[in-house]
């Protein structure tokens, strides 16, 4: 049975591209428009942030305010319509077809496929938040509500489970669709072929590619300050240095810097999923740790409390907006869900991307079940063990949620529990590892958007995406600190909000490809042929 229906369009790669081993090697020629203007773009914000980064600050500031209040509505909308239409494809008769051809196995071993699932998702995201956030909705809770420990963890499984896994689902699906079982180049732009046709290999599509490289960088170059932040108060935490200075934090991010630039020249198969392993037993080793040393019978209490709260509010969670309460709410909404909604949008350009590259092979129904189930799930248990233990200690009377930081609050936590140096450590390795793996895969994604789909750009686009990256973040510590972070975590969801646009439009092409998919056809033409068989049988 025939899967590729569609040929390679125009200067898709048909002409380079090799096949080895029944497998397609597309693309591998720098595209120079998108790999120019991308250069030109990071080295432009990057300029504004070294030479005003007050400016900087104050105007994406006022950008993001406009951004999350007047268009929140559009973020609430369609972070549920993700959910629903991500869990529909794979459980209808679309959940069956495989991003790849009839009868392909999984590239990669679904542990190993999960572990780096995390590593690109949300896993340094965990460890930032895994105590933070249940302790601050549990000080503060939501306007609105009762408050109390059901509603912090509920509100926290809601801004980090289904929904962001849905935004990741709905792009890695059909830029994975599109690659293994249509033939066309990974690409953002080249999902949009079954809506646009060859304009999609035009300015329209370039300007989407990037506009990925753009979020991808500055998101990754903000998170590698942040880690080195987290890790230098890792080193104060343990005693190693009463203060952290600058010249440290741009130690360590080099040293990180140097670390993912070498994995990810090795390749997807090699680094990051060595990486992304290990960190899953580390990962595990702490949350083990903290489990069984921790508050042990509250965190098995929370289980099942969290599923109940998370189901029971669910509905009025997705619905809440601005319209929904007083102006008290609309700050709210602004400061966290719609933020969190707009913040996981700019991520998606190069986690569905990357889950795309490593998920040849799944099937649909396959890829939604462990991009959205699987990281729920363990998400649940994760917040239970870390934000169980801060919200154990704070109703001891420990101001966890009075720490200056949120990484305070976390090596606060671990303060006061047994083997503080250990736990710390162990924080700190997580930490980078889990960067390292992350940054890898962006390096890998960018090398891939600016080579024309890719799936094993060249060692030197890699290089250059991943050094530029590290660059970004060292200068912007070394200039501006905490301040110019702030500024371009704020610039990367600005410049990456018009892909909640790209991603309602992704669903409507990946929708329109599923249609004509040989396996749905063949099946329209043996119930149309069974009816009627049906038919002439009972005429007689």
């Amino acid at each position: 049975m025939a899967t590729n229906t569609d040929l390679p369009t125009r200067d898709s790669g048909a002409s380079d591209a090799s096949v080895a081993g029944g497998r397609k090697r597309i693309g591998g020629r720098t595209d120079y428009a998108v790999f120019s203007v991308a250069a030109a773009a990071v080295t432009a914000i990057v300029v504004w942030g070294l030479v005003a980064p007050d400016n900087l600050v104050s105007t994406t500031s006022k950008a993001l305010d406009w951004l999350v209040v007047d268009m929140g509505w559009l973020f609430v909308l369609s972070a549920s319509a993700f959910v629903f239409f991500s869990l529909w494809l794979a459980f209808s008769k679309y959940g069956h077809i495989p991003l790849g051809k009839d009868g392909e196995r999984p590239e990669f071993r679904t542990v190993s496929w999960i572990a780096m699932m995390f590593s690109a998702g949300m896993g340094i995201g965990l460890m930032f938040f895994g105590v933070a956030e249940p302790l601050a909705h549990y000080v503060s809770p939501p306007p609105g509500t009762d408050g109390g420990i059901g509603t912090a963890m509920a509100t926290t499984m809601f801004h980090w489970s289904l929904h962001p896994w849905a935004m990741y689902a709905v792009v890695g699906l059909a830029i994975a669709y599109g690659t293994y079982r249509k033939g066309r180049r990974q690409l953002f732009s080249s999902a949009f072929i079954p809506l646009l046709g060859r304009r999609a290999e035009g300015p329209l599509g370039k300007f989407i590619d990037v506009l990925a490289i753009f979020a991808t960088l500055f998101g990754t170059a903000a998170s590698l300050g942040l880690g080195a932040l987290q890790i230098g108060s890792g080193f104060q935490v343990v005693g190693w240095m009463s203060q952290t200075g600058t010249f440290l934090l741009i130690t360590i991010v080099a040293l990180l810097t140097l670390a993912f630039v070498a994995s990810a020249v090795s390749g997807v198969a090699k680094g990051i999923q060595w990486l992304s392993n290990i960190n899953m037993v580390l990962a595990a080793v702490l949350a083990l740790f903290v489990f069984v040393l921790g508050p042990t019978v509250l965190i098995l209490n929370l289980l099942p409390t969290t599923i109940g709260a998370y189901t029971a509010d669910l509905a009025q969670m997705s619905a809440r907006s601005g319209a929904s309460g007083n102006s008290e709410t609309g700050d709210w909404l602004s400061s966290w869900t719609i933020f969190y909604w707009a913040w996981w949008i700019s991520w998606a350009p190069f986690v569905g991307m990357f889950l795309a590259r490593i998920s040849r092979g799944r099937t649909i129904r396959q890829f939604v079940i462990g991009v959205i189930v699987v990281p729920s799930a363990v998400s649940l248990v994760w917040f239970a063990i870390f934000g169980g233990a801060g919200i154990s200690e704070q109703r001891a009377g420990i101001d966890i949620a009075g720490q200056d930081t949120t990484e305070g609050q976390l090596f606060g936590m671990l303060e006061h529990l047994p083997l503080t140096g250990f736990s710390t450590v162990l924080v700190m390795v997580l930490v980078a590892i889990f960067f390292v793996a992350g940054a890898d895969a962006a390096s890998v994604v960018m090398g891939t958007l600016s080579q024309r789909g890719a799936l094993d750009p060249q060692r030197w686009v890699v290089i250059f995406w991943g050094t530029l990256t590290g660059g970004v973040a060292a200068l912007i510590l070394w200039t501006g600190g905490d301040t110019a972070l702030s500024g371009l975590q704020t610039m990367t969801i600005i410049a990456a909000a018009p892909f909640v646009l790209v991603m309602i439009g992704l669903c409507f092409s990946l929708y329109k490809d599923l249609s004509s998919d040989p396996l749905i056809v063949e099946g329209k033409k043996m119930r149309k042929a069974a009816a009627q068989s049906r038919q002439e049988i009972s005429s007689r």
